[in-house]
């Protein structure tokens, strides 16, 4: 089991969960944060820490293309570490539907 970062990330991108994370395996992008699943040691410390309930574990049923997305991002975008403000309205977002189809950018972030 690994865990995973989900769609309610997009466009809320709340970084409270890198602050925590044992092994530094997230990633930026432009929009939403990833975790690669060959690094995370499923400690499970981020999933209570996110804001948006966007990381799950990726034994849920019906997560297996945010599996695909998480490895695929996890390669391309930088690592971050370190907590910052999310975008301003990130509230305002946090449980829209169809936020992939509607946000998604594969565009890397910052990192540190």
């Amino acid at each position: 089991m690994t865990y995973i970062v989900t769609d309610n990330c997009i466009r809320c991108k709340y970084t409270d969960c890198v602050e925590v994370c044992p092994v530094d395996c997230f990633y930026e992008g432009e929009n939403m944060l990833v975790i690669h699943p060959d690094e995370c040691i499923d400690c499970g410390v981020c999933e209570p820490e996110c804001p948006a309930d966007a990381i799950r574990p990726d034994t849920e049923p019906g997560l297996e293309n945010w599996l695909k997305i998480n490895t695929e991002y996890a390669e391309k975008w930088p690592n971050i570490t370190v907590r910052r403000e999310p975008p301003a309205d990130a509230k305002d977002l946090d449980g829209v539907d169809g936020k992939y189809e509607k946000y998604f950018s594969p565009e890397p972030g910052e990192g540190d």
